[in-house]
């Protein structure tokens, strides 16, 4: 009996169609990123679990893919694991190659990550990730071109989107003023659960992590402010003026948003930018649990799709220290792909040239009619027109369905007369109408 064929579950195959979109979103970030002077490089599927393990807090950690068997003497074998994310290999890529690389150095990845997460709407086992991040300075100027960036790949994809930033300092200064300085990794990694599972339920994990009751009771109000950014950032300069790591986090997000709002984005208020469908909100709940991060942290959601998080990331301090090269700050922003595909899938935001990748079929009913439509074909492939030749001779019917099918916009029929006259009657599949016009003529 012949095997089912399956594939495992959180991966999926793409269709010509699919993979039509995907580039799109691939060339619009690559096209983005360009502008801001990063360059693209690529790291292995595979790194050493000993350059994977411990990067990504306790529950991170439990979602990376091992490499059972690599092929080598067990004795000799170093333990492999599937990539969890970019930023990790980029920081091993970056003291590998440091004597290189010139700083601040600025690069972009579009590959595969790996996650053994259950399967949901929005959530993979093998997903896109698009990287980008500068280390090697530690000016704010890099966090504010993260945020055009996004502005700019949102924009030209017409999603609009709610950007949520946050400062790892100011959650550092809230654990101090609530009285737990030494649980601010359980502080966070709680509360960036809090989308998803509710305030009594982040309460209670809080108490199980060793918070004191007068602890969690204290955060509540912090985690509630409310009014403008600068509003917010006010009461906080109040709330923490007990902790100065605290209050650095404040001045840091003021700086940001000071120049986010002389770029042209809207950072004083919750109302949609004028100029984008940008929305930048400080919001303290954000957390990100990954332990790297130091500073800002970033966070972007669709506002007219039920969505996770669709592009995420922030600073970080000393990730390439892990690998005994210290004190070098980066900063990086991740474009989830596959979640972006199904926002513009949902909301129908794909441009309709998509449809095919073909322009323009010849149809044709003999054998010196399809050598015309193959000289033709390569004549006007060489203009940089995207040409098929039905390699049959069968019925009109039949090839029409074909270019029906593929949703192909043109076809150019050549039969005897217009052999005969070295034309071609061309058809345009969406209106009907029909001419007789030469190769030379022809124009897409």
């Amino acid at each position: 009996m012949a095997q089912k064929p399956a594939i495992p579950k959180g991966t999926r195959d793409f269709s010509q169609l699919e993979m039509a979109r995907r580039n799109y979103i691939f060339n619009t970030i690559r096209e983005v990123f360009g502008k801001y002077g990063f360059a693209q490089i690529e790291t292995p599927a595979m790194e050493l679990m000993s350059t994977l393990m411990g990067k990504y807090g306790e529950e991170g950690d439990k979602l990376l893919f091992r490499i059972q068997n690599s092929g080598e003497k067990a004795n000799e074998a170093p333990e492999k694991g599937l990539r969890y994310d970019l930023t990790v290999p980029f920081a091993r890529y970056v003291v590998q190659h440091r004597d290189t690389i010139q700083f601040p150095f600025k690069r972009y990845q579009i590959q595969p990550v790996w996650r053994a997460d259950r399967p949901q709407k929005g959530r993979y086992r093998e997903f896109y990730q698009c990287d980008v991040d500068v280390v090697g300075t530690n000016s704010l100027l890099a966090e504010v071109e993260l945020i055009q960036i996004v502005e700019e790949v949102y924009r030209h994809l017409g999603i609009r989107v709610s950007l949520h930033l946050n400062n790892r300092k100011i959650l550092a200064g809230i654990a101090e003023v609530i009285g737990a300085p030494d649980k601010m990794i359980d502080i966070t990694v709680a509360i960036d659960k809090l989308d998803k599972i509710g305030v009594e339920a982040v309460n209670a994990e809080l108490i199980e992590r060793g918070l004191s009751n007068e602890a969690v009771a204290a955060l509540q109000p912090i985690l509630n402010l409310s009014g403008s950014n600068n509003e917010k950032l006010s009461q906080l300069r109040t709330i923490l003026a007990g902790s100065e790591v605290g209050l650095k986090g404040v001045d840091e997000l003021e700086t940001i948003f000071n120049l986010t709002d002389a770029v042209g984005l809207t950072s004083n208020s919750a109302a949609v930018s004028q100029r984008s469908g940008l929305t930048i909100e400080l919001d303290l709940c954000l957390a990100r649990g990954l332990n790297y991060y130091t500073g800002a942290i970033f966070e972007v959601k669709a506002l007219d799709v039920q969505m996770g998080s669709i592009t995420g990331g922030g600073r970080y301090d000393n990730l390439t220290g892990i690998f005994g090269m210290p004190d070098v700050s980066g900063v990086g922003i991740s474009f989830g792909a596959d979640r972006i595909y199904d926002v513009l899938t949902e909301l129908n935001l794909y441009p309709e040239e998509l449809q095919s990748a073909t322009q323009l079929l010849f149809a044709c009913f003999g054998d010196e009619e399809l050598k015309f439509a193959m000289q033709a074909a390569t004549a006007l492939r060489a203009r940089g027109m995207r040409v098929e030749v039905y390699p049959e001779a069968v019925k009109m019917k039949r090839q029409m369905a074909y270019a029906d099918a593929k949703h192909i916009p043109y076809v150019a029929i050549i039969g005897s007369n217009e052999l005969q006259e070295k034309k071609v009657m061309l058809k345009n599949m969406l209106t009907g109408e029909q001419s007789l016009v030469s190769v030379d003529e022809i124009q897409l």
